[in-house]
């Protein structure tokens, strides 16, 4: 499962485009896509004649008076390819978000229970780099950015990266970055000029797969439907063809690849020296269990001063009948944490050890022992 954001800030770059008839491509070849329409201007929803009155603003947004769950909203669009609408309320979540604890992780809470259901998710993100546009590449394992050949989208990408490595820094999450070449015009000679640029300024991070201009792609719009469904035999139907099926090759390989490090790992025999050294850093950590009871809960993380307050799916909890918990290897030592229950910050309700923070409220407190793990 792989979950692809289309970003760019700069408009006019076949964003929407791409995010549209790619989910259809992928389609196509066997695969189960959503398409979630992130932008406010809503040119997919739009681009797709899906009528809802509903968005994901009203799975996002806790002032929305509709609170729905995602699967409430997706909607078919072709086999295998449904869609999350949007329309213009999305961009009020920009502001909403702006003083909310934990505002990168609203689209992952979101997306989380439907993971298992896509083989690939899609995210066509606002033409910004605001805070929606962070939440998407905060969820996603991909970035592809769509640049027509110019040098001010060469810029754009420069940009794109800049927030890709700041979520790297201060989110710990790693993401990818592919560069899809959008919008050629074999007929003129400043194309090729501009795409021997890019080759030679970002290299490996291009597609393969170039899409060239084609009028079938703007016709399919006007109509309400994906290129291919309008005409799949079109220069632009054959292009994101092409585009779906290098994706999947790309992905098969990195499985396999994956796979055979695992195996490589499993299997590779241990020196004596290293199993003494694996040993004995094992001994330093105890297993210790962080529980809170939160029956309405959608999402529950705990994080303190021993991951330096990060979030990721190690701190990330299990529930049982309401019930959330995790078991987090911790060495001896006395750790400040709080829960973050659906983006809300908390400390133990269970825990009467606290300690005031810089921020006005309490952290819980816990002590790890060499002899014994203290179960919270």
């Amino acid at each position: 499962m792989k979950i692809i954001s289309i970003a760019n800030q700069k408009g006019g770059c076949g964003k929407t485009t791409t995010a549209i008839n790619l989910a259809s491509a992928l389609g196509v070849n066997g695969k189960k896509v959503l398409l979630i329409d992130l932008d406010p201007q809503a040119h997919a929803t739009l681009g797709l004649n899906v009528e809802s009155q509903d968005s994901i603003y009203n799975v996002i947004s806790k002032l929305t008076p509709r609170k729905l769950k995602i699967e409430d909203i997706i909607k078919p669009v072709e086999d295998n390819f449904d869609i999350v609408p949007s329309n213009i309320l999305v961009g009020t979540l920009e502001q909403e978000l702006s003083d909310e604890i934990g505002r990168e992780l609203k689209l992952y809470e979101v997306v989380s229970g439907i993971r298992k259901k896509y083989d690939y998710i899609l995210i066509d993100c606002p033409p910004s780099l605001g805070i929606l546009t962070v939440n998407s590449i905060r969820v996603s394992d991909e970035v592809m950015v769509p640049v027509e050949t110019s040098r001010f989208s060469m810029q754009g990408v420069d940009h794109i990266m800049d927030i890709i490595n700041l979520i790297r820094e201060r989110l710990y999450h790693q993401v990818k970055c592919k560069i899809l070449i959008t919008m050629f015009d074999s007929r003129l000679r400043h194309s090729f000029s501009m795409l021997g640029a890019f080759k030679e300024k970002f290299g490996t991070l291009l597609y393969d797969t170039i899409i060239h201009v084609n009028v079938k792609l703007k016709e399919s719009v006007v109509i309400g439907k994906t290129v291919a469904a309008f005409d799949k035999y079109c220069r632009g139907s054959k292009d994101y063809n092409s585009l779906s099926k290098e994706i999947i090759f790309l992905d098969s390989q990195n499985e396999e690849e994956q796979e055979l490090a695992q195996e490589r790992s499993v299997f590779r025999p241990l020196s004596n020296k290293m199993k003494e050294t694996v040993k004995a850093e094992a001994k330093q950590f105890y297993v210790t269990r962080f529980a809170i009871e939160a029956p309405e809960a959608r999402t529950v993380y705990v994080t303190g001063s021993f991951n330096d307050w990060s979030l990721n799916d190690t701190c990330r909890l299990n529930s049982v009948n309401g019930n959330w918990f995790v078991d987090i290897p911790l060495k001896p030592g006395v750790y400040e944490y709080q829960f973050i229950v659906d983006g809300v910050w908390k400390e133990d309700p269970a825990n009467c050890r606290k300690e005031r923070n810089p921020y006005g409220d309490d952290n819980s407190l816990i002590e790890v022992t060499a002899d014994q793990a203290i179960n919270v």
